[in-house]
């Protein structure tokens, strides 16, 4: 699986790019078939509180592509709720796999 992290505006620590690489990685385990995981990270208003968004787009073959945008007080916190919603598109693709 290729994994693209793209920071918008700012440049993401490689402390913070080797967290989103490790949690990546962990989706394999629902399905082999991922080619490509694109991760955008945005500050949104720097000012306020809830301002860190992040998009995890995935690539798999034979379905549309899987997508998850999140917004949290980090960026950690971010991905890892989209991860948590790209893990339930997962099972369901699979789900849906199996029925036909």
């Amino acid at each position: 699986m290729e994994i693209r992290i793209q920071s918008i505006h700012f440049d993401a620590s490689e402390q913070l790019e080797k967290f989103i690489q490790k949690k990546v990685e962990k989706l394999s385990r629902y399905s082999d078939d991922i080619m490509t995981a694109e991760i955008t990270l945005k500050v949104l208003k720097p000012e306020t509180a809830q301002n860190k968004e992040v998009g995890v787009k995935l690539s798999v073959p034979k379905t549309e592509d899987l997508f998850s945008s999140k917004v949290a007080d980090t960026f950690e916190e971010a991905v890892d709720l989209a991860l948590d919603a790209l893990v339930r598109q997962l099972q369901k693709s699979k789900e849906k796999m199996r029925v036909k």
